[in-house]
């Protein structure tokens, strides 16, 4: 077999603490961001962006080629041909927007009075990015634009081949939005000051999603000769600068852009500890390292393009949750209060309704360091707010989704081992959030007094939230027991059983009932819609897809069921029934199952969970031959802030995390031939495909440690401690 290549790994303060193991002969170095590309998911619906940042950082600078409707979730579509500007906060593969704060764009020639006259057409071929930089040139404008990012600040350099009246567009007016209306509308407060001839500094208060204030600094190289304030339409209170320079051409110019949630204060504070000097290669060298630093823990075999979807995946997963306070450690919390971060950092962007299911898993597993910060950010935040984040963004909370899934990333922090959190905060948060009823999403009094959330005394998605909250449910139960708090776990044990309240034996699905016990008619099993703004008792999905969502008590569906074959006859329906829907977020589809939402990621596995671990693989394999394409259009749904890529990682690597608070992850099929994992402490856990080739997708036998191996999950503990698995194909 061929063998991994040597690394080594870059010197990168996003990575010092991570002790990992290192091969011997460190002579040959790989630069593992030359498989990444930033412009996968950045077509149709994956809502990616390609521009500069770090891992888990706070800036995201990126391209703007749209700003209006679900389209420009994340201000950038692929097949575009008109850049509006560069802004410096983005999300990675949502279905709601926000953040693209502070657009700026270079131009030359006639300095327009209208704010919308200053976008440039590009070429494709004169646009090109890698982790931590991005450039395109400017047609228009004549204007070479490059980027680069730290944690705290985007940094951008210039270079006009035009200089006639060459400038820089300020707009602090901009923000992605759902419709024009709203896009001039969504700036209350807006403080902007010209502190000297090259420093603008100012305070601006936006909604989308969530009520934000960012404080922010540029500075320039150059002195700024003229600077003129473009005029506001009506209801726009974000400004809007054309700042101007002396240039021949050639010359460049470099801009400096730092934010926080804190004060001016604290932007400067973080633009100084990061970006001291004004050079620009050494930052973008800087950015390159440390991402090898995170992307250099799992070497994997592969073609190009297998590399290429593997490690754009890996890259996707890292770029959040995001660091929001500043260097000091200071945040703007829920309460719109200034406070210390418990651990000296504070997290946000917690997309949990996705990332729960594999990319925390994921995290625990090749970021551990990272793990005690996040769960004391969602403490912190449940502290103020009085329950975990459901969907956290900036610090605060937009009550997207269903279900309280930070319950299930701090129960699996705590059962897999991590300990640099006060474990009686986090349950007290946990516990809290599951029995103090809070606005929009839990009614804990009815769910307590029918077992389920019953449809008729449920706004929407009654099915949906009653599983979902079932698993949350067992995570706290878990939390409990190993705490010894045996009250406690009973109570919320009891409680994971209620999802066998809602299945329906004559129809075999999980179906809305009624507060007086009889089932909701008509059904429609298949049925589909965006529950939250159209009604309906299925969030994002149908029965089918719902169905199958009781991650943590596999034996108990079956049994529902009658038993293994009934089971598997209706799965295999799952997979065959064909599904007419135009629902955005349904996607990705093979028969019922949608790969391109979430609540479908672990239903391939149940084959293996009930005796048919060869279907598992068969589906694992067309998956990856259907769903991921290392190509712009290449994701079939949302990234979701990397959770549709994790799911990718796991599960090249032979296995996926089911029931994610177990520690357990059940085997499907390696997608490549080998992989080692740099674990902390030194140690590695080597994964070997023997025999694997595109007609050989079956596990014939494992063995780990060269033992042979007959379950059918590997343990968390295992990998941790260092050994190889092989898998014997056929």
């Amino acid at each position: 077999m061929k063998k991994i290549s040597k690394y080594l790994f870059a010197l990168a303060a996003g990575a010092a603490c991570y002790s990992c193991s290192t091969p011997s002969d460190n002579s040959q170095v790989v630069d593992f961001t030359q498989y990444v590309n930033p412009f996968i998911g950045a077509a149709d619906n994956g809502h990616t962006f390609p521009g500069a940042c770090r891992p888990f950082g706070m800036i995201q600078t990126s391209p703007v080629t749209g700003a209006v409707g679900w389209r420009y979730c994340s201000e950038y579509v692929y097949e575009d041909s008109i850049i509006w500007g560069f802004t410096q906060t983005h999300l990675n593969g949502t279905g709601c927007m926000d953040l693209g704060d502070v657009l700026v764009m270079p131009t030359t020639g006639k300095r327009h009075r209208a704010w919308n006259e200053y976008r440039s057409s590009f070429n494709k071929k004169n646009e090109a990015a890698e982790p931590g930089y991005y450039t395109v040139t400017l047609d228009d404008a004549g204007v070479k634009a490059e980027l680069t990012a730290t944690t705290h600040a985007a940094f951008h350099r210039y270079t006009y081949q035009n200089a006639d009246s060459a400038s820089i567009l300020i707009d602090l007016q901009h923000g992605p939005a759902w419709n024009e209306k709203q896009y001039h509308s969504q700036v209350s407060l807006c403080e902007t000051n010209w502190e000297n001839d090259s420093t603008l500094t100012g305070h601006v208060k936006n909604q989308v999603w969530v009520n934000q204030d960012y404080f922010f600094v540029i500075q320039f190289n150059r002195p700024v000769t003229e600077h003129f304030e473009l005029p506001m339409q009506e209801t726009e209170k974000g400004q809007r600068f054309i700042s101007s320079f002396p240039l021949n051409p050639g010359d460049q110019v470099l801009m400096k852009i730092a934010l926080s949630t804190t004060g001016v204060e604290g932007a400067k504070a973080n633009l100084a500890a990061e970006l001291p000097a004004w050079d620009f290669d050494a930052v973008r060298t800087t950015a390159k390292a440390e991402w090898n630093s995170y992307l250099s823990r799992i070497e994997m075999e592969g073609s190009l393009e297998q590399k290429t979807n593997f490690y754009t995946s890996f890259y996707h997963t890292l770029i959040q949750p995001n660091e929001i306070s500043d260097v000091d450690g200071r945040y703007r919390n829920a309460a719109d209060s200034v406070v210390t971060a418990t651990g000296g950092k504070f997290y946000s962007t917690f997309s949990l309704w996705d990332t729960y299911r594999a990319a925390h898993p994921f995290y625990t597993l090749m970021v551990p360091e990272r793990v005690d910060g996040f769960i004391n950010s969602l403490v912190d935040q449940a502290e103020v707010q009085g329950y975990l984040p459901i969907w956290g963004l900036w610090g605060k909370e937009n009550f997207c989704m269903i279900g309280n899934h930070g319950v299930s990333v701090v129960a699996e922090a705590y059962a897999k081992g991590f300990r640099g959190f006060d474990a009686e905060r986090a349950f007290n948060a946990v516990k809290q959030t599951q029995t103090v009823s809070h606005p929009l999403k839990s009614n804990w009094e009815n769910y307590m007094k029918y077992g389920y959330f019953p449809t008729d005394l449920t706004e929407s998605e009654s099915v949906s939230s009653t599983l979902e909250s079932v698993y949350d449910d067992y995570a706290a139960a878990d939390m409990a027991a190993r705490m010894g708090k045996k009250e406690d776990a009973e109570y919320f044990g009891r409680r994971a059983d209620f999802y066998k309240n809602l299945f329906d034996a004559s129809t075999q699905f999980m179906r809305p009932k009624k507060a007086d016990g009889n089932w909701k008619t008509p059904f429609n099993p298949s049925q589909i819609g965006h529950a939250e703004s159209v009604g309906g008792d299925y969030t994002e999905g149908n029965a089918w897809q719902y169905t199958w969502h009781v991650q943590h008590d596999v034996p108990g569906l079956i049994s529902l069921f009658g038993g293994e074959k009934a089971f598997l006859q209706k799965l295999d329906s799952l997979f065959t029934v064909k599904l007419e829907t135009t629902q955005a977020d349904v996607t990705g589809l093979i028969g019922q199952y949608a790969h391109g939402n979430e609540p479908s990621h672990h239903v391939t596995y149940l084959y293996t969970l009930a005796g048919r671990p060869e279907r598992t693989q068969e589906l694992v394999r067309q998956i990856f031959d259907t769903q991921y394409l290392p190509k712009p259009n290449g994701l079939c749904g949302n990234d979701d802030c990397g959770q549709m890529s994790a799911w990718y990682i796991f599960s090249a690597m032979g296995f996926y995390p089911v029931n994610p608070v177990s520690g357990e992850y059940v085997f499907g099929a390696p997608q490549f031939p080998e992989f080692v994992l740099h674990l902390p402490n030194g140690k590695t856990f080597t994964i070997i495909a023997e025999g694997l080739s595109k007609e050989h997708k079956y596990i014939k036998s494992i063995t780990l440690n060269g033992q042979p191996y007959t379950e059918n999950f590997i343990r968390h503990e295992d990998i941790l401690k260092g050994g190889t698995l092989v898998y014997q194909m056929h």
